[in-house]
């Protein structure tokens, strides 16, 4: 049986799908799976072991379903859920299972803070979507597989070859802690930290670095995704904020500290996925969540949800 499961983002997203992909292969008898998403995404599923094929979304739809009918597919699992695979479902006429997005309750939750999304998680609803193939949760973690093996001791220094690997680094500001919260809690570790994220938070870890002294070891725009990945799988624990590579973690089955700001994971489903110990920090407020995804600044000005997160909470985690 040909499959094509289909996600065309976001990094966490996508990384919640391998379980779906893994227990098709290894479920459906004689499975050719294949995965549909952008370009950009594609090193999710570099040297996986349970995909045969990677498509790649062309620069128009009519290429992409091109590809798609030269397949030939017996199964479509669609775990994106909008125009475009909606799109492609049509003009394929292949038969297919889709994700159910829960749009009106997500709205509900936002607009009047209102609990209407079951805390069940992201894998567990994408895998509803395959139910129909007699697939079901093999109860295992998330995957993600390393391009290549690094050294530690070409990456960091002597002082930082047992660490705790703090994830600053998210795409939107309301989803970041404030620098000098970041530095209180990395101020009161056992263990060094390594700054991880991109170029876009380059600025703030050269702050949080500066305050900390030899304690930091800033990393962030300097190591490649693979080594960072690589890294958080050699930290004795992580802290992070809600982003992709916070969500990759997960795959190492190392004890996480899970920030969140204005957005909550019961409303994304993205809590921390099959690992052994983890701890999920956040606020109640009136106002939040503000969003689903994050935002430019916070609407109410406070910026509560992530002041008033309590610091020792993650420390002891941490430290314990």
């Amino acid at each position: 049986m040909k499959i094509l499961v289909i996600r065309f983002s976001s990094m966490g997203d996508i990384i919640y799908t391998t379980p779906v992909v893994r227990c098709i292969k290894k479920q459906v008898r004689n499975a050719e799976v294949h995965f549909l998403t952008k370009p950009i995404f594609k090193y999710i599923y570099d040297n996986n072991p349970y995909l045969d094929k990677l498509l790649l979304l062309k620069g128009s739809l009519s290429e992409t379903i091109a590809d798609i009918k030269a397949e030939k597919y017996d199964h479509i699992v669609d775990l994106h859920s909008n125009l475009r695979t909606s799109i492609i479902k049509l003009r394929t006429g292949v038969k297919s299972t889709t994700y159910n997005k829960q749009r009106f309750k997500k709205w509900l939750s936002l607009k009047f803070k209102l609990k209407t999304i079951e805390p069940i998680h992201l894998v567990d609803r994408y895998l509803k979507a395959a139910a129909p193939l007699g697939v079901v949760n093999d109860g295992l973690p998330i995957d993600y597989y390393v391009k290549q093996q690094h050294n530690l001791s070409d990456l960091l220094p002597a002082s930082h070859q047992k660490f705790v690997a703090f994830i600053i680094g998210a795409t939107h500001f309301t989803k970041r802690m404030p620098n000098e919260k970041v530095i209180s809690i990395c101020q009161q570790l056992d263990l060094p930290v390594v700054l991880l994220g991109g170029k876009d938070v380059k600025a703030n870890a050269e702050e949080i670095a500066k305050a900390l002294g030899p304690k930091a070891y800033d990393a962030c725009g300097v190591t490649s995704l693979d080594e960072s990945v690589f890294l958080v799988s050699h930290a004795e624990s992580i802290i992070g904020f809600d982003t992709g590579l916070t969500h990759i973690a997960e795959a190492f089955n190392k004890p996480i500290a899970s920030i969140w700001g204005s957005t909550v994971p019961e409303l994304l489903g993205v809590q921390p996925y099959k690992i052994d110990k983890s701890l999920v920090a956040g606020v109640e407020l009136s106002c939040r969540p503000c969003s689903k995804f994050g935002l430019a600044k916070c609407p109410q000005g406070h910026f509560k949800c992530m002041y008033d997160i309590d610091e020792q909470s993650i420390v002891n985690f941490v430290n314990n």
